[in-house]
């Protein structure tokens, strides 16, 4: 692909992304240190991570598992296979179940939502198998489905044996799989989310708190799950929105309650202090019109598919490079999502987005002799090029 054109609107462009005085150099110091065997932190939005160490290292995940549990109910409710209201029966196991538990009694049926807030703000495993015995008839099927989501998700270095995060061997995640999964949460139910940020839940008259310290200590945070079992120590992912900008962070064997509370509140305070999230493009709007050859039409239409966004040092906005690279021939017909070039953004010479220039709109075939017109046209300008 050759770079060419630079039409007017991307000197518009460059002057909202380039200012004219020279940005003083951003300050950003090293990240904290931080007591946990492997962790990250992440923008929910544009997905950047700020920090990660040992952040694809396979681990136990201890209940954090239960965020895909809930995940996957959460999911079959909004393609409406199930519903928040329907009764779910308790089976032995799940009675039986030993760990944190939401107390649910066997023989009885639990309203669905109930169950969900069990597994969320109780971290019950009675109430994971309940559901998953519910959503896919025995625990060891729904473990099937969870690996499944896992690799949609692009979740590579996860693999689920239980709904619960209880021990085995073979069931393991990494940070970077729950970072993942946490933005997908988010993003995908968040009529949903708000359950992470309930700090009590009462069922059968007992009343548990919320394991995760966080909810009262920092009221920017609002999700998302504790974990611990002696092999996978202190876990916690976290989620935090200040300002507009929301981020995720996960901390992996840590050694205690508060340290995984502490531990997580060094990596928000360090992001959100250091670090801004802008949306650049909207999807599908307009960045600049290209010439069509053989074409009903002249002009083509040119933007990105998805949106634009970006999380980068604070006060570096105005150092920020954009180029469009369009091919240099493009012809009739044309279907909405063609690419037809790349739009590329640099920070101190370094490509931070590099997202394909699409069609807008179609373009058909011109007529006979407009397409013997533009031929001719066009094999006089290679002449002279």
């Amino acid at each position: 692909m050759n770079t060419l054109q630079n039409v007017s609107l991307f000197a518009v462009l460059m002057l909202v992304l380039s200012a004219c005085l020279q940005a003083k150099p951003a300050l950003i110091p090293s990240p904290p240190q931080v007591s946990a065997k492997s962790y990250i932190l992440m923008d929910a939005t544009s997905g950047e991570i700020i920090v990660e160490h040992n952040s694809s290292e396979q681990l136990p995940p201890a209940s954090l598992t239960k965020m895909m549990t809930a995940y996957i109910v959460e999911s079959e409710v909004a393609q409406g296979n199930i519903n928040l209201f329907d009764e779910v029966p308790v089976s032995v196991k799940a009675w039986k179940t030993g760990g944190s538990k939401m107390f649910i009694k066997e023989g009885t049926k639990v309203l669905l939502e109930d169950l969900l807030k069990g597994v969320i703000i109780q971290s019950g495993n009675d109430a994971s198998i309940a559901l998953a015995e519910y959503v896919a008839g025995s625990e060891g099927a729904f473990a099937d489905i969870m690996n499944q989501q896992a690799a949609v998700l692009g979740m590579r270095g996860s693999y689920f044996k239980n709904a619960t995060g209880l021990p085995d061997e073979e069931h393991q995640s990494t940070a970077f799989d729950l970072a993942i999964l946490a933005r997908a949460i988010i993003n995908d139910f968040p009529e949903q989310y708000a359950l992470y940020s309930e700090k009590y839940f009462t069922y059968n008259n007992i009343r548990q708190p919320n394991r995760n310290r966080l909810l009262w200590r920092d009221k920017s945070v609002d999700g998302l799950k504790t974990g611990h079992t002696e092999a996978a120590g202190y876990c916690l992912v976290a989620s935090a929105e200040r300002d507009g900008m929301r981020l995720i962070s996960v901390v992996m064997g840590t050694n205690s309650e508060d340290a995984r509370a502490r531990e997580t509140q060094k990596l928000l305070n360090y992001g959100f202090r250091y670090y801004e999230t802008h949306a650049l493009y909207d999807a599908g709007h307009a960045l600049t019109n290209a010439r069509i050859w053989s074409g009903a039409s002249d002009e083509v239409s040119m933007g990105v598919a998805d949106q634009v966004v970006v999380t980068i040092p604070r006060g570096q906005k105005s150092e920020l490079q954009a180029q469009m690279d369009i091919e240099p021939v493009i012809k009739a017909p044309l279907s909405v999502g063609d690419e037809l070039g790349r739009l590329v953004v640099k920070l101190d010479d370094k490509i931070i987005v590099n997202e394909p220039l699409v069609a807008l709109n179609s373009v058909e075939e011109g007529s006979f002799f407009k397409r013997i017109w533009d031929w001719i046209k066009l094999f006089f300008m290679s002449l002279f090029a």
